[in-house]
């Protein structure tokens, strides 16, 4: 009898190493899901009067809830960057169009209705369109406009919401003839409204140049991993991704949400610790996209959505082993050739929105654009907007 226990406990004993060890390395390479297109939401952002177009869609849950989990009856703010306002009559765009850097949308609860959502922009002493956000930081040039990047609202510091917004202005050399040049953070109050005339900028450090001359920037995408905001294993730390060079490599910075403002607090992953040097932060992944998004899974792994390489047909995911990694390969959840319908479009900065996903899966957008945008604009005036799938994990 006593050989039956001890076989008995040295079974179990191998049984918890076992499970020790699956815990502590995770599977990063397999996982069973199934993807649809999600006609709804791509709908919903299909408009032919006032906004009827933009790319670098984020979404962000007024109650601060990312994992939306059994969050159904708050409202979302969307942010937008580069956006179009004009109207679309007899599938062309009507004279008087305009492109601005930035506007905002919000959805009244998670359900993608078109008369839930309500779309807002600034306007100028004569009415016309302009961007909601405008470069206003001491280090801001004149010709400076705004990109945005990811945001959430901080519950430690009075439910303000942030949104990190990158300084960008044109230029006359390279393939696109813009330029990021600075990194600074919208700060919106509690309670504020469109088009936030009370919101506060500042400047950070958080766009580099290293000593290859690569340049990265921090703010494409924010893991919220506190109780608070719904997370499914809290740590208390914000997990903020940037992308550096044309590689596109990920790197990591985390801060407690009360430190958030202030700089010399945040922490850099060099690959084996936290540290306080932002130029120590390690190349964690390459391939990503500007715009990003990491999400819990629910099996306790973590899904990195990004666009292959930044501009290609593919939407991509990597499966992390924490929201700092280690992350897995490539495993390719999309093929958006079939939006292509002509030769000049393009695809780019795939991401999840957990907030507006069901549980067990994630809604994602990409984003489609043309190299001949007015000219393709003029005939296919409802391209450049985001696109949506579903991805269901079994």
């Amino acid at each position: 009898m006593r050989s039956f226990i001890v076989a008995g406990l040295f079974s179990c004993f191998w049984c918890y190493v076992a499970t020790a060890q699956i815990k502590k390395t995770p599977n990063l390479t397999d996982i069973k899901f199934t993807v649809e297109e999600a006609p709804e939401w791509s709908a919903l952002l299909k408009r032919d009067s006032g906004w009827f177009g933009a790319d670098g869609i984020y979404t962000i849950p007024f109650n601060g809830i990312k994992n939306r989990q059994a969050n159904t009856g708050d409202s979302v703010l969307f942010i937008f960057s580069d956006t179009m306002v004009g109207e679309i009559k007899e599938n062309t765009m009507m004279p008087g169009y305009k492109m601005i850097h930035n506007s905002v949308a919000i959805l009244n609860g998670h359900v993608p209705l078109k008369n839930q959502m309500k779309f807002y922009w600034d306007k100028d002493a004569k009415g016309n369109a302009k961007s909601v956000f405008i470069p206003r930081t001491p280090q801001t040039d004149t010709a400076d406009y705004y990109w945005l990047g990811d945001g959430f609202v901080n519950q430690a510091l009075s439910n303000a919401i942030y949104i990190f917004g990158y300084r960008v202005h044109n230029i006359s050399t390279g393939a696109f003839g813009f330029k990021e040049v600075g990194n600074t953070l919208i700060k919106i109050p509690a309670g504020s409204k469109p088009p936030f005339k009370n919101a506060r900028q500042m400047d950070t450090p958080f766009f580099l140049t290293d000593k290859k001359g690569e340049s990265g920037s921090f703010g494409a995408g924010i893991y919220v991993n506190t109780k608070q905001a719904g997370a499914l294993h809290p740590d208390g730390y914000l997990y903020v991704y940037g992308v550096k060079g044309m590689a596109k490599n990920l790197i990591i910075a985390r801060v407690l949400p009360e430190d958030f403002e202030n700089f010399n607090k945040w922490r850099y992953w060099d690959g084996t610790a936290w540290v306080g040097d932002m130029y120590a932060a390690a190349d964690v992944t390459d391939g990503v996209s500007n715009e990003l998004s990491v999400s819990a899974l629910p099996d306790g792994r973590y899904a990195l959505v990004f666009q292959l390489g930044g501009m290609s047909t593919t939407v991509g995911m990597r499966i992390g082993a924490s929201p700092r990694g280690p992350f897995g390969p490539v495993i390719k959840l999309w093929d958006c050739t079939p939006d292509l319908i002509e030769k000049t479009f393009v695809v780019y900065n795939a991401k999840a929105h957990p907030s507006l996903s069901k549980p067990g899966e994630l809604l994602i957008s990409y984003n489609i654009n043309s190299v001949e945008f007015i000219k393709d604009l003029m005939v296919h005036p409802n391209l450049y907007r985001p696109r949506f799938i579903r991805v269901e994990f079994q």
